[in-house]
């Protein structure tokens, strides 16, 4: 994986650093693992804006992906590695010994017609899916479970990964990609090596309209708004002062917005690097 930078022959190629596709061998996605992505605008029901700078857009068709790898001990072959416009990751087409196709997020170094597995007694390889508790101290892993179950909720974006730490009673330690150290139960399933497309982070979109393309209208400082419209609004020139907030008065930059009482504090180890 790789990207690469575009000569300025243009003003929005100036700047511009994209990727390279070079690791994606099929256009078209599985059709019987697609549907259609209906667009709001940022709109509810009765037709308000709820949710502003939202609007536009490429159509897109969203690929189902399988989190949970619930298909124990039958192996399965990757067909190919696809684009998602849904994600930053890529992601594999898997076709298993029973007939059945899925996708799942294309861990780093995943080839082509390459065997993967999950299960709780599966050698820990890249791609294979096992418990916390079989896999050995020190791995680095992805879709990590937080509820046996479930399906994978962390360590899901492009150049990700969690990393074992060490074993208590039925929890295995886990250090999160936001450098969160934490109890997770040994039960909950992850993927065995860190999330492809790492090199995402150095793309550069070049100009505004690539991110009219994703679906992001342009995003207004709270600064430069009107009293009425927000706290930090108003003011002579460019007015200073006063604490970062929302737009509905909420304190930012370091106002801790978590729950103090909330249940799932106690398997907090370490918390994140701020």
């Amino acid at each position: 994986m790789a990207v690469r930078k575009l000569l300025p022959t243009t003003p929005g190629q100036r700047n511009k650093i994209i990727s390279k596709f070079d690791t994606i061998t099929k256009s078209e996605p599985e059709k019987a693992l697609v549907y259609g992505k209906r667009k709001t605008g940022g709109r509810n029901n009765n037709g308000k804006m709820t949710m502003r700078y939202i609007g536009g857009g490429h159509k897109k068709k969203f690929r189902v992906i399988d989190f949970a790898r619930t298909k124990d001990g039958v192996p399965a072959t990757v067909k190919a590695i696809e684009y998602d416009p849904n994600r930053s990751a890529r992601i594999a087409l898997l076709y298993y010994a029973d007939g059945e196709k899925s996708y799942i997020l294309a861990p780093n170094g995943l080839q082509v017609g390459q065997k993967i597995i999950s299960g709780s007694n599966v050698a820990p390889e890249v791609g294979n899916a096992l418990p916390l508790e079989n896999i050995p101290l020190g791995t680095i892993v992805h879709n990590v479970e937080l509820r046996p179950g479930q399906g994978a909720a962390m360590a899901r974006s492009a150049g990700t990964f969690a990393q074992i730490v060490s074993r208590e009673d039925k929890y295995v330690i886990v250090k999160l990609p936001s450098g969160e150290v934490r109890k997770i139960l040994g039960t909950c399933k992850a993927t065995v090596g860190s999330v492809g497309n790492s090199d995402h982070a150095l793309e550069k979109s070049g100009k505004a309209g690539r991110s009219r393309w994703l679906g992001r209208r342009p995003r207004v400082r709270g600064v430069v708004m009107n009293p009425v419209d927000h706290p930090m609004g108003g003011g002579e020139g460019r007015a200073s002062g006063g604490h970062p907030r929302s737009r509905k008065g909420l304190l930012a930059k370091g106002y801790k917005t978590r729950h103090p009482k909330k249940q799932s504090s106690k398997y907090i180890i370490e918390r994140r690097k701020k």
